[in-house]
């Protein structure tokens, strides 16, 4: 494992340095480091050091370019206007940095952290006996995004699907199996997770219309809770199935969404029952929550209802029973003090911001979280349709996952079908692929859009061949897997002492950009980032395509390797970040 430094951090020392040594009285300095259009990179700190020095910023700036040392990485270096420095590295230093990148494997160059944390990420948030629906994409989506870039990067990763499967419905739920012990079966390979939810919805149904209809159902119902609540053993047993038997479903959406979900995550508000008094008795007899109406409140000074008064955290309810407060709290307290977790990230629904804002800041006052321990909402917003309102059915219901999954596969597979003769595709091929590209059309589209935005949910743009879209990624790396095939004898061969085209540099100076982005994707949870990068380097792989011929006679032996290197780097960095948002590169398509 080979860590590669960026040509950016080799030049912004090298500036740093220099600025050192013709100003040895102002300290350490920052050229403040960019990418330009009018050479590869700008400098722009020097003004501003001027400014404070009270000095010639064009003078500074001839200063600070006679300190630089020679060397193979600066071709050409002009003082621009007030001072600015345009900087234009040398096309060696371009390909020795790229090929000490292919070097290093999959990791193509990139460090680890130095000093990993542990992070819990707390994300795909089911409900027990409920059908999963397009609001639960986003968590799913983004956060199975994040735990793959944050491993990658080297950071020690816990995940956590906090299910719902604790509550008054169960009670509903349990006591109608109690009476009707045969209709929870669906009869088929435990694998099935539509005739698993098929099953749930029945008991869900029936059980629901006789408790609305059926005091006396009600009454037992509720009697259920309590036993449920108390852990009794029978009580406990039945659950445990509506439990098992929504796993079956829930197991078969993820696979649909090619996510890979382990049973030992799922730690749902159950797993934090028995922590829920000891919670309460802390909170309250330290002074962070106080009884209020008979229930167990925090308040806060900034929280406030329309009539002015404040707006409460309940943690116990006047009748006794818990909040969801009291299970994050729990949660958080578990993460902290048994998993050492030092960064809490939950991949939360915007909507429920305040509620988290509020569940953060009383486990602070409780001592829970601190500056070694901090939590962090990944919030996200809405799917909307393309009438720009929350994405509905026609009859107004909201979409089942399943069926949206379904709908962008049969999409994605007419696409791959029409092109699938002309690539020689077999009918098993174009089943795979239609997978990949459908359902990484919908991950891709989701994960290129700022998380908190809503976005538009459009079935016929995400799986098309034009835009910014993953199967416009797909094609260019699946179109450089077809060059690397034709290329015969020749294979790829880095050559730092060839002249670059403007349009090998330009991809060459993306290709270098991979590791930065990676650090500021992990730092400031923003996948996004990562889908914009690798739509740039598709579409600078798109211009040198049209510039620079790979396979041409005409071209030295050399040229031929030294582009098939740049195109094989491009499509192993390709694979690598789509792999890292959970998409797949078909190598045909």
């Amino acid at each position: 494992m080979a860590s590669v430094p960026s040509l950016a951090s080799t030049l912004q020392q090298q500036l740093a340095d220099a600025l050192t040594a013709a100003l040895p009285d102002a300290g350490t300095a920052d050229p403040l480091l960019r990418r330009s259009d009018r050479a590869d990179f700008q400098a722009n700190g020097i003004l501003a050091l001027a400014k404070k020095l009270k000095g010639n910023p064009r003078e500074l700036a001839s200063q600070v370019t006679a300190a630089l040392p020679a060397g193979d990485l600066i071709k050409d270096i002009e003082v621009s206007g007030p001072g600015f420095l345009n900087v234009t590295l040398t096309d060696r230093a371009i390909i020795t940095t790229l090929a000490a990148r292919a070097a290093d494997g999959d990791r193509l160059g990139v460090p680890p952290k130095a000093a990993p944390g542990t992070t819990v990420i707390d994300y795909a948030q089911p409900n027990v006996a409920k059908e999963m629906h397009v609001g639960h994409l986003r968590s799913a989506v983004i956060g199975d995004a994040m735990v793959q870039i944050l491993e990658f990067t080297g950071e020690n990763v816990v995940r956590r699907h906090h299910i719902g499967d604790w509550g008054t419905q169960f009670g509903m739920l349990i006591q109608y199996l109690f009476e009707h012990p045969d209709e929870l079966r669906h009869g088929g390979d435990q694998a099935d997770g539509e005739a698993a939810m098929s099953s749930l919805n029945r008991v869900y149904k029936a059980s629901r219309v006789l408790f609305d209809s059926d005091e006396e159902f009600k009454a037992r119902s509720r009697d259920r809770v309590v036993a449920l609540q108390a852990g009794d053993p029978e009580t406990l047993a039945h659950w445990q199935r509506f439990v098992d038997e929504s796993k079956i479903y829930f197991y078969s959406v993820f696979d649909k969404l090619d996510m890979e979900i382990d049973d030992p995550d799922i730690i749902g508000e159950s797993g934090y029952n028995d922590m829920l008094e000891e919670t309460c008795r802390i909170l309250e007899e330290t002074g962070v929550a106080v009884r209020s109406e008979g229930a167990l409140c925090v308040f806060f000074d900034d929280v406030k209802g329309p009539d002015g008064n404040p707006v409460p955290l309940i943690v116990k309810k006047t009748n006794g029973g818990y909040g969801y407060a009291a299970t994050d709290l729990s949660a958080i307290r578990d993460r902290v003090r048994n998993l050492k977790a030092d960064t809490l990230l939950y991949v939360v629904d915007a909507r429920q911001s305040l509620h988290f804002k509020m569940v953060f800041e009383t486990a602070r006052r409780a001592g829970w979280l601190n500056d070694d321990a901090k939590a962090h909402q990944l919030a996200f917003g809405t799917v909307l349709g393309k009438d720009g309102k929350p994405f509905k059915t026609r009859e107004g219901t909201t979409v089942r996952l399943e069926d949206l999954l379904d709908e962008a596969v049969e999409r994605a597979t007419a696409v791959v079908r029409e092109k699938a003769e002309k690539v020689g595709l077999s009918e098993e091929e174009i089943i795979e692929n239609g997978r990949y590209v459908g359902v990484g059309a919908v991950k891709y589209a989701d994960l290129s859009t700022s998380a908190v935005r809503d976005y538009k949910f459009d079935l016929d743009q995400m799986v098309s061949l034009n835009g910014d879209t993953s199967v416009y990624l797909q094609y260019a790396y699946a179109r450089i897997r077809s060059i690397l095939r034709k290329a015969g004898d020749a294979k790829p061969a880095a050559h730092p002492e060839l002249d670059l085209a403007p349009a090998e540099r330009a991809l060459g100076l993306h290709l270098d950009q991979f590791g930065a982005v990676l650090e500021e994707v992990a730092e400031g949870y923003e996948p996004h980032k990562l889908a914009a990068y690798l739509y740039q380097l598709a579409s600078h792989l798109t211009t040198f395509y049209d510039q620079c011929q790979v396979l041409s006679d005409e071209n030295p032996a050399e040229v031929v390797e030294n582009r098939l290197f740049l195109v094989e780097l491009t499509a192993r960095t390709l694979h690598q970040g789509m792999k890292l948002l959970g998409i797949r590169t078909p190598e045909r398509l």
